[in-house]
């Protein structure tokens, strides 16, 4: 195992983990107040309101089908049943849909913010960088499901490579064999893809975390009283 092998397979994943978590953990306790999304709807809201949804829907449907292609081994869909023919059509038609879906929407987010003048304004060079890494995973997502399993008669089948690799990361027994020899987007897609998840509490994208989940059980009409209340006596 070479130098190099270990820094992409081993370190990087691990440093890329412990930044994740760290550098959450950092933000929260330093910089509650900008913990936001840093919105600028108010500044232009016609391209937002069709990009914005079509992105967040993509990309909450691409992460999933992420998590579900990597993490389900191919023994575990053969014993119930699901042929890897199956699995391949299922998988690239329901990830490509996602890919062009998060596709639409990050191009017409990236037109707003180019176009624009006080969105341009409000855009950082963190900004800058998560756009960068976009651009690259975007664009190779779409790139392996449609040239690699859609439009080929012969699919590459990660679930031997990257996936087997992937999770030997999760039991801290990293099977750097699996993955030395994938296809070499899928290895650059898996590199850039550490590299985006490090530098991920470090921009406006923590405010994924952010769920309102308070309002799941919050009255449909809140009602305040109309003078304030008297002072109660102390007995």
């Amino acid at each position: 195992m070479s130098a190099g092998e270990i820094l992409l397979w081993i370190i990087l994943p691990y440093a890329a983990v412990v930044c994740f978590l760290v550098g959450h953990w950092w933000r929260y306790r330093t910089d509650q107040f900008g913990w936001t999304s840093g919105s600028t709807q108010l500044f232009e809201h016609k391209i937002l309101g069709w990009a914005g949804p079509a992105f967040h829907y993509g990309a909450l449907a691409a992460i999933g089908g992420h998590v579900i292609g990597l993490l389900i081994p191919e023994s575990f869909t053969d014993a119930v049943g699901i042929s890897e023919h199956t699995y391949r059509w299922i998988a690239a038609i329901a990830g490509g849909v996602a890919g062009l879906v998060t596709a639409v929407g990050f191009v017409g987010l990236v037109y707003r913010r180019a176009t624009n003048v006080r969105v341009r304004r409000t855009t950082s060079r963190t900004d800058m960088l998560v756009y960068f890494f976009l651009v690259v995973l975007i664009g190779l997502g779409c790139w392996m499901t449609f040239a690699h399993n859609l439009i080929t008669e012969s699919p590459y089948n990660y679930r031997s490579s990257i996936a087997v690799w992937w999770r030997s990361l999760f039991i801290l027994q990293p099977d750097v064999s699996a993955v030395e020899n994938a296809n070499l987007v899928y290895q650059i897609h898996a590199i850039v893809a550490w590299g985006f998840w490090a530098l991920f509490p470090f921009s406006r994208l923590v405010h994924a975390w952010s769920i309102p989940l308070q309002y799941l059980g919050r009255p449909y009409i809140l009602y305040r009283r109309r003078y304030a209340a008297a002072p109660t006596r102390r007995r």
